[in-house]
């Protein structure tokens, strides 16, 4: 393994690390601080498709995906006020909303690749990360999916409340999953310049980074 596939396997293991760690952590009413690490790992994976490849952008996410599910299974095993601080239906959406929205990102980075600079990273990372959001909080929270693990009650998560407090009622996790959508988006595009810059110190060119 090269050294820079071994940076970014580093690189997207602490972006997993401290994205189960810090999505503990409650920022407002609709977030936690995860939400705003997270989005980091389409980072990782587009610098990596841009330098390297698809291929090793996809051992990336598999890096990425193993670290997450061992993040999981130390999770299950903390016991906080509320019980396991990850259930099984956690693990299960951590881990299909990551390996399939990053799988995907790669796809679409490589179908994209040849064409302006900005246009792989930002389209591969708004479908990635739409896609990311879908998975996640439908098959955490929706309740038509409590057989996953009937013994976690969600019904908390179902509870009807206007839509990030101002919109139409919906339940509580729609409103959820569409602030975590928001911060995505926004990152997204921030996430162009450092993606532009490292690019280029990476691979020592401008035209079609």
């Amino acid at each position: 393994m090269s050294r820079g596939l071994i940076l970014g396997v580093l690189a997207m293991a602490a972006v997993v690390v401290a994205s189960n760690i810090l999505v503990q952590f409650l920022f407002g009413n609709w977030l936690t601080w995860g939400a705003f690490t997270y989005p980091l790992a389409f980072l990782v994976t587009d610098l990596t498709n841009r330098v390297y490849g698809a291929k090793a952008a996809r051992k990336v996410v598999l890096a990425g995906f193993a670290v997450g599910i061992l993040c999981s299974f130390i999770g299950t095993q903390i016991i906080g006020e509320f019980g396991p601080l990850v259930t099984l239906r956690i693990a299960i959406a951590s881990g299909t909303a990551f390996l399939v929205a990053q799988l995907v990102d790669v796809f679409v980075f490589n179908r994209l690749r040849e064409g302006a600079w900005w246009r792989a990273p930002l389209a591969s990372t708004l479908v990635g990360s739409s896609l990311d959001t879908v998975l996640f909080f439908t098959i955490a929270f929706a309740g038509s999916l409590t057989f996953l693990e009937p013994s976690n009650d969600v019904s908390w998560a179902g509870e009807m409340l206007p839509l990030l407090g101002v919109g139409p009622v919906a339940p509580l996790w729609v409103s959820l999953g569409v602030a975590d959508w928001f911060v995505k988006l926004s990152l997204a595009v921030i996430a162009l310049i450092p993606f532009r810059y490292l690019a280029v110190m990476l691979t020592g060119k401008k035209a079609n980074i």
